[in-house]
């Protein structure tokens, strides 16, 4: 699909929203725009690869385990 094509079948789909589903749309757009990466190419970060000691590394994925897997209902 080319660039036109892709903007020509978007249009066709936007003029058939409501207003406020065509503003819905704008907000995603806008999102998606400001939600680029930003970050540095995962080569560059090689030279960091086994810094971490192994024991530390079983520390971090064990606390992740026990703390980030929890559901709490009623906290939300």
């Amino acid at each position: 699909m080319s660039h036109t094509t892709l903007e020509t079948a978007i249009r066709e789909q936007l003029v058939q929203l409501s207003f406020e589903q065509q503003r819905q749309v704008l907000e995603f757009a806008r999102a998606l725009v400001i939600a680029r990466a930003h970050g540095v190419p995962g080569r560059t970060l090689l030279r960091f690869a086994g810094l971490i000691e192994a024991d530390d590394l079983v520390t971090m994925q064990q606390a992740i385990k026990e703390d980030c897997e929890q559901i709490q209902p009623n906290e939300w």
